[in-house]
């Protein structure tokens, strides 16, 4: 993702986080209603941001690593309990003036992993929509590209490729530097480019897998969104292979 798209995911995660926090000091749950209203608001605020953005940072660790909506939220709960315990811990002898128990601890963790569950569950609904995985990819094949670069003209020759588009006899190259059309048939580039590491996403679509930067998918269905700011469709007949490659 770049810096814009980053910023405007962790804006929505802020606001989510804060949506939560609210929501907790109205409720007053685990004993907390009696606190006064301030305090108890400066309270769950800090405590689900700070057990938020913990969760948030190890999802992160994770993506790619653990496949399965419900399995990852899962995992991220239970491996963010213990350090989050701890957290909650000081902040409850800190705010709430809550005697130190540490044989109680145990009680404390099912409450966190409670809620954190409930925060990442709610977060993975959020951005189920729009998936972002990492993949890790082979580089071309030596020669791989280099019959169907010895189409374009001098300038885009050696430019990164990152799809080709079909239009009627023709087809739409589109590169770091720019798009040109180059007079050929749609199944004679994917002929040429089969060795190369991509995928077809559309019976007019072909792209370059390092290219993708963000899949959204909808009823089976979606679009990709490559480097340079392209989108291209994916129809449901292409998009097995997409998922396979770990975009889901």
């Amino acid at each position: 993702m770049n810096p814009r798209q980053l910023w405007q995911r962790f804006s929505l995660d802020l606001l989510l986080l804060t949506f939560v926090g609210l929501v907790m000091a109205e409720l007053g749950p685990y004993r907390t209603l009696n606190a006064p209203q301030l305090l108890r608001t400066a309270y769950w605020l800090l405590a689900v941001f700070g057990s938020g953005l913990a969760g948030i940072l190890v999802d992160r660790a994770m993506s790619g690593r653990v496949r399965g909506f419900w399995l990852r939220i899962a995992v991220v709960s239970v491996v963010i309990t213990p350090p989050v315990t701890l957290y909650i811990y000081a902040l409850n002898a800190l705010m709430l003036g809550l005697p130190r128990r540490w044989w109680l601890i145990h009680q404390l963790a099912w409450q966190v992993l409670v809620v954190m569950l409930l925060l990442m569950t709610l977060r993975a609904l959020l951005w189920r929509r729009i998936v972002e995985t990492r993949t890790i990819v082979m580089p071309p094949l030596p020669e791989a590209e280099r019959d169907f670069r010895l189409r374009l003209s001098a300038k885009r020759r050696a430019a990164r490729l990152i799809a080709i588009e079909a239009e009627d006899h023709y087809v739409r190259v589109h590169t770091d530097t720019g798009s040109e059309l180059v007079q050929m048939r749609f199944s004679e580039a994917l002929e040429e480019l089969s060795r190369a590491y991509g995928f077809r996403l559309h019976r007019s679509w072909w792209v370059a897998a390092e290219a993708i930067e963000r899949v959204r998918w909808t009823r089976g269905s979606g679009e990709v969104r490559l480097t340079g700011g392209v989108v291209a469709p994916v129809s449901r007949s292409y998009a097995a292979a997409l998922k396979s490659a770990g975009w889901r």
